[in-house]
């Protein structure tokens, strides 16, 4: 799904970028250019983040 029209962002490139280490917002942004167009798309990408953060988070505290 497109999160960001302007830049053409996928959930997808927001979660591969987290799987390369990407841990916030602010990094996200900086490696994709999200958000620095209409701003439109940031409380989607936010939503995304925060759901990808609490899916690891669950892992690794089922690992521990």
């Amino acid at each position: 799904m497109y999160v960001c029209l302007c830049r053409g962002i996928t959930d997808q490139d927001i979660k591969d970028a987290m799987a390369n280490g990407a841990e916030s917002y602010r990094q996200i942004r900086e490696e994709l250019d999200l958000g620095t167009c209409c701003g439109r798309c940031a409380p989607e990408a936010k939503s995304i983040i925060n759901e990808e953060l609490a899916q690891i988070a669950a892992r690794i505290s089922v690992a521990a």
